[in-house]
């Protein structure tokens, strides 16, 4: 599998990776600039030039993965008898410059009702680096014409005509963010125990009142759930200084406290910030000065 095909792999799987670049060249080297190859938690596609310098790299690119880091980096190695290494010598008598750009594992973030709110958040978030489920039981608002704006964005978006939502609920992967917003408050509420049911969502937010959320509280608890647990629920959701009912105006309040919740980066496209942790030591090879992403910074999200 050469490194193009083991992105597409890793992006399909939701897991995360590094592309490793070969970005320049001086004497001899292994491989030309240009040379490419990806790094997985377990496994490794195509190649760089194998010895020191790609163990390096490999080593490099799962400290980066394990602390979830979203900001590149470059790495230079002096292929010579005096220089430090740790993976045995490489006397090719050049220096290699290598790009590593993480690329995180998409959020999953699933919609529930895309009424008129449900609709225009999904045009929201559409637009943003998410693998977005778009879930509603009635099949006329899941029309593809419909939601033909929603579908043209960035996200990766699953339509789903369901007449018990619940049970799609339960097909979400792990760490899934929920946002429950159907025009049934019937269908509400089973989706909220389901959702404690679960235990492994990473958040669920509900619209509503706090009178529609005080009764879902009581009931909640006549099914057996406890205070705490009933707790991981928001509601009312979207941001309490935003005010207005217009379908556009909760969605966005909605849009940007789940954000706040992902934690998504403003400087780094589709990496949460959250996750930045300060990594490892460096390895004994030659960094540049300061990070790419200090002299050449990605887009804002779209």
């Amino acid at each position: 599998m050469d490194w193009l095909s083991a992105l597409q792999g890793l992006r399909a799987e939701r897991s995360p990776g590094v592309l490793a670049t070969v970005t320049e060249v001086r004497g001899h080297a292994p491989r030309d600039a240009g040379a490419k190859m990806v790094v997985g938690t377990g496994a490794t596609w195509d190649s760089i030039g194998g010895g020191n310098l790609e163990a390096s790299v490999i080593e490099r690119a799962r400290a980066m993965l394990a602390a979830g880091t979203g900001v590149p980096e470059t790495l230079e190695f002096s292929l010579n008898e005096h220089a430090a290494t740790r993976h045995g010598r490489q006397c090719c008598g050049g220096v290699v410059r290598v790009l590593l750009e993480p690329f995180l594992a998409r959020p999953t973030v699933a919609v529930f009702g895309v009424g008129h709110v449900g609709y225009e958040l999904a045009r929201i978030l559409s637009r943003l680096p998410l693998t977005l489920h778009l879930i509603d039981s009635r099949a006329d608002q899941m029309d593809p014409e419909r939601l033909a704006a929603v579908t043209a964005g960035t996200a990766d978006v699953r339509l789903v005509a369901s007449p018990v939502p619940d049970t799609v609920l339960g097909t979400l992967p792990c760490g899934a963010h929920v946002l429950i917003l159907t025009h049934d408050h019937a269908e509400d509420f089973l989706l909220c125990d389901a959702a404690l049911r679960r235990g492994d969502l990473g958040s669920v937010g509900l619209i509503g009142s706090r009178a529609k959320w005080s009764r879902f509280r009581q009931r909640l608890r006549a099914e057996g759930h406890s205070d705490a647990a009933i707790d991981t629920i928001t509601c009312p959701i979207g941001l309490p200084g935003l005010a207005g009912k217009a379908p556009a105006v909760i969605a966005i309040s909605v849009a940007a406290e789940l954000l706040t919740t992902l934690g998504l980066g403003a400087d780094v496209p589709g990496v949460p910030g959250a996750m930045r942790a300060e990594l490892p030591a460096q390895l004994p090879v030659q960094p540049l000065a300061q990070p790419l992403s200090q002299t050449v910074p990605g887009p804002r999200q779209e």
